[in-house]
């Protein structure tokens, strides 16, 4: 099984200057675990996932006033949707990640997450076709 077949592929995507609290809401009105933050100033894609809104949540700051920029992870793996789902999740693996920004050259085209991955094998084994929610 491949990437392609597992992915999420629609993308939520946000800039840089939206607020966190902004990227957290419409995480949770397309019920997704993360954001692709595209920014023109940057080389590549980076993500703000729901353990970073977690973490400044815990550390006491105000969603409402810090910025994903300043909250985004910007060393993302990203995956190509030939890999095999193997590959991303080694992976996933060595780079601690529970995300994989999805690309085809320089486009972004989905996002793999651990519940993706699941998902797809879990089909799979059960000779389904996979479905995404």
């Amino acid at each position: 099984m491949r990437v392609r077949d597992a992915m999420s592929p629609l993308a939520l995507t946000v800039g840089p200057g939206h607020t966190v609290r902004e990227a957290a809401r419409q995480m949770t009105a397309r019920g997704v675990g993360s954001a692709v933050v595209l920014d023109g100033d940057s080389e590549g894609p980076g993500i703000i996932t729901e353990r970073d809104v977690l973490d400044l949540v815990g550390k006491g700051l105000d969603v409402d006033r810090e910025l994903v920029a300043d909250h985004r992870t910007t060393s993302v793996t990203a995956a190509s949707p030939d890999w095999s789902l193997d590959e991303a999740t080694d992976a996933m693996m060595r780079g601690g990640h529970r995300h994989l920004v999805v690309c085809e050259g320089a486009q972004v085209v989905g996002v793999l997450s651990v519940r993706d991955v699941v998902r797809a094998w879990g089909a799979a084994r059960a000779g389904q076709e996979v479905v995404h929610p």
